[in-house]
């Protein structure tokens, strides 16, 4: 290496990063080390003395004339700028390069470092991608999709659905984060600032409240946040707003009529059984029979209707399942049993506790299923076992009975394999009312006949879905 060589390596030492070259005012390579193999695959001496802009992609070349123009004019001693360089095999590789003029006259053109960033391009035009097709998503759905930061400061993403639902534009939820409470209903607001603090401490947070006074508050909201981690500290918040206003009317409509239905109901009812119970009393054998079934029937119909209230609470109040004992579940149920059949065996097995996580109507649930064993047994007295196990992931609660085998329509209510349109085929609505606490307790129900009689088996999750 000749003295000159030497000086002028020595210099790029101090300005080394990648590739290294330098270019003289009229842009050409002057010296090229030998990491342009490796980047570019061009050994160094087939760039020395080639124009350097002949190798950058056409679409960057005035991006770097200007940096290069900003350094030759001696507006500043560097700057930076990313382009794409030709490689040997006719492929192009980004480049970010920094240009610097040396401070001394120790090199005889400029300093030009360089990186691959290729990668880094290729990642950065496929976050935009994705963040383009999220937001082309977010603005063609109805839900409020939103995120903020961990402490409610800070927007980072709503979209358009927004204005729909609260009557008011982004850009003011973008000034003021908090701003959407000012279109919530007044009883709803303190609710809302808890679950905000409940998100920020790293749980999960569902809700639904009134918005929007616009329309006197006739909006009705279903939120659903889940906190972001990294290292155990919530960093943001994200979440959806789903306007639920048509189903909180149908709610509210079905109530109505539920309550309704089961006033007259019971008020007809009432005066059909009573007509019932004095023919019963006073008229001749045939006639006393006839009217003592009407009073059995009517008070099976009257049952029906008790159920029926029930569901309807259930499919409206939007119960959450929580982490309830399953042996405290069986241990109450069982008590009722005996409460109300005492001549009923019923035996239980398990251990000290067993937590899943399901309704708190599954009590109601076991007890039907009691006694739908003990009403479909011969003499009215099965014996029954109830079992409860923990599985790895779930918790198994099992009733056997000693009765004949279940009929195929109902075992496949419980099951969830019969349509619902063939509801009027089934012996009542009780197996109705199991099987939809158990699905709304994302749990499944199987059915097994063993050769004493029939085996149901409920299985809830262990940890929440």
């Amino acid at each position: 290496m000749d003295p000159e060589t030497g000086d002028m390596a020595s210099v790029l030492l101090e300005f080394a990063r990648d590739k290294l070259a330098v270019v003289d005012d009229a842009g050409t390579y002057v010296y090229v080390t030998e990491a342009s193999t490796s980047i570019l695959g061009f050994e160094p001496a087939q760039l020395v003395d080639e124009p350097a802009l002949e190798y950058i992609h056409p679409a960057d070349r005035r991006a770097v004339i200007d940096r290069f123009s900003q350094i030759s004019a001696s507006t500043q001693t560097s700057a930076t700028v990313r382009y794409r360089h030709a490689t040997e095999s006719g492929d192009w590789v980004w480049l970010e390069s920094r240009f610097t003029d040396p401070p001394d006259d120790a090199l005889d053109g400029y300093v030009v470092s360089s990186r691959d960033i290729t990668e880094r391009v290729a990642a950065e035009r496929e976050r935009r991608d994705a963040e383009s097709r999220l937001r082309t998503i977010a603005g063609a759905v109805g839900d409020v999709l939103w995120m903020f930061n961990g402490d409610w400061t800070e927007l980072l993403f709503v979209n358009p659905a927004y204005e729909d639902v609260f009557g008011l534009p982004v850009e003011a939820l973008e000034e003021d984060p908090h701003s959407f409470l000012e279109v919530v209903h007044p009883d709803d607001v303190d609710c809302i600032r808890e679950a905000m603090a409940h998100a920020s401490a790293g749980e999960s947070v569902d809700i639904e409240y009134r918005v929007n006074p616009k329309t006197d508050y006739s909006r009705w909201a279903w939120v659903r946040a889940v906190p972001v981690l990294e290292d155990g500290e919530v960093v943001k918040i994200a979440g959806f707003t789903r306007d639920i206003t048509d189903r909180r009317r149908r709610e509210r409509q079905l109530a109505v009529m539920d309550n309704l239905l089961r006033h007259n109901l019971r008020n007809d009812m009432a005066v059909i059984m009573g007509n019932a119970e004095s023919i019963a009393r006073t008229a001749d054998a045939p006639a006393s029979e006839r009217a003592e079934t009407i009073r059995r029937q009517g008070r099976e119909l009257l049952e029906s209707t008790a159920k029926q209230r029930e569901i309807i609470e259930l499919l409206t109040e939007r119960a959450t399942p929580e982490p309830i004992d399953l042996v405290q579940v069986a241990s109450d149920a069982i008590e009722t049993i005996r409460d109300q059949h005492p001549a009923v065996t019923v035996e239980l097995t398990a251990p000290d506790a067993a937590v899943a996580w399901t309704l708190h109507e599954m009590e109601l649930a076991v007890i039907e299923l009691l006694e739908n064993a003990i009403q479909h047994n011969p003499n009215g007295q099965p014996t029954l076992s109830v079992s409860v196990d923990t599985r790895q992931d779930r918790v198994e609660l099992t009733i056997e009975d000693s009765c004949p085998p279940i009929p195929e329509v109902e075992f496949r209510v419980l099951t969830g394999d019969w349509e619902m349109d063939d509801i009027y085929h089934t012996s009542g609505l009780g197996l109705w009312l199991v099987y939809w606490v158990v699905d709304l307790s994302d749990g499944h129900i199987t059915f097994e006949r063993t050769e004493t009689g029939n085996a149901i088996t409920v299985s809830l999750p262990r940890k929440r879905s």
